[in-house]
């Protein structure tokens, strides 16, 4: 690829510090699917409500949870996630801010990363703030529930949305715990749709944003106000902003440059065009999705431990977009509903 197949995202953020928000589209490449793309499942994901109100609900999410955290924790970083790395460790990105909980960036190399939502290996008490690490409650889980993952496994073809959250039937004979410091509920440590991001998080990424000279979206489609804050920030502050998503996204009327392709390939460009050696630490795994294809880019147009249960109570299109809003910044009118669904990754 050369700059030519691009040249208005690389002019954009040549000689900038660049901020960078990232959405679930980043990580498709990784295997692990979006909510909104064009070949994303049917989802539906739980709310913080239907969580915290209804056991039979926890029991649910708890049982698909034990089975697909795993397979976020054994996925790899993509190339889009290595070339951030890249580009940070090279002076031009200054940080990411990700909507994602499937922690990739930290694994592909990146040292300053905003988790805007969690991430999927720490849980957390409601009730008291005990934490304490997913892979250690995976194996008291196991202990309650021997023979679970392998009756799910042995179903195969497993469907693990970005969330964690895995395609199990059979949920009723699950067990689950509560805190052992206070009985609490514990949850994992995402923001789950109809929550909202801690007010310190979300002061660190305004930060992140306003230390910028550009603000890069990559892989969402801006449609909770979560992420889409960021970007009528930026604009407030009088700085470009970039899109580069497969589809429209919330935020293209305030975009100076929207790019409609995929991440990983954009990503692999900007960290070659803007003179980033590929030095960010690589993950064995395989060749990205995309590799071996040709592209074009279009001039036309994103105490004892409770337990619970049975048992127990690519084609590119580059458009650029009218100049930056320099509107104000202010709330929506709707609800911040912290992030995307459920404690997943926006797309």
């Amino acid at each position: 690829m050369t700059s030519a197949e691009s040249p208005e995202l690389v002019a954009l953020l040549a000689n900038r510090r660049v901020a960078v928000l990232t959405g679930a589209g980043i990580s498709t490449d990784s295997g692990i699917p979006d909510y909104r793309g064009p070949d994303s499942p049917p989802s539906n994901p739980m709310t913080i409500r239907q969580f915290t109100s209804d056991p039979v609900f926890r029991q649910r999410y708890w049982a698909r949870n034990h089975v697909g955290w795993r397979h976020m924790d054994d996925t790899l970083p993509n190339a889009g996630h290595r070339s951030l790395a890249t580009l940070e460790h090279a002076g031009v990105v200054t940080g990411v801010i990700t909507q994602n909980v499937d922690l990739l960036h930290t694994k592909a190399g990146s040292a300053n990363v905003v988790n805007l939502h969690g991430t999927y290996a720490e849980v957390i008490c409601l009730s008291c703030g005990y934490t304490v690490s997913r892979a250690a409650l995976a194996e008291q889980l196991e202990a309650l529930n021997p023979g679970f993952l392998e009756r799910s496994n042995a179903i195969g073809g497993l469907a693990v949305a970005p969330d964690a959250d895995a395609i199990v039937d059979d949920t009723a004979s699950f067990r689950y715990l509560d805190c052992p410091r206070c009985a609490g509920m514990l949850k994992p440590d995402i923001v789950y749709f109809g929550e909202n991001v801690p007010k310190d998080i979300v002061a660190q990424s305004y930060s992140l944003v306003g230390e910028a000279d550009a603000l890069l979206v990559v892989g969402s489609s801006l449609t909770v106000f979560s992420g889409y804050r960021f970007v009528r920030h930026a604009a407030a502050l009088g700085l470009p902003v970039a899109i580069v998503n497969r589809g429209p996204t919330r935020g293209d009327e305030l975009a100076t440059v929207k790019v409609d392709g995929g991440c990983s390939e954009l990503l692999v460009l900007l960290a070659s065009e803007l003179g980033a050696p590929d030095t960010a630490p690589h993950t064995k795994g395989p060749d990205p999705l995309w590799a071996g294809s040709s592209f074009r880019v279009d001039s036309a147009a994103e105490a004892p431990v409770p337990v619970h249960g049975n048992a127990v109570a690519v084609d590119l299109a580059v458009h650029p977009v009218r100049g930056v809003d320099r509107g104000g910044v202010g709330r929506t009118g709707e609800p911040e509903g912290g992030k995307s669904e459920a404690g997943g990754q926006q797309g």
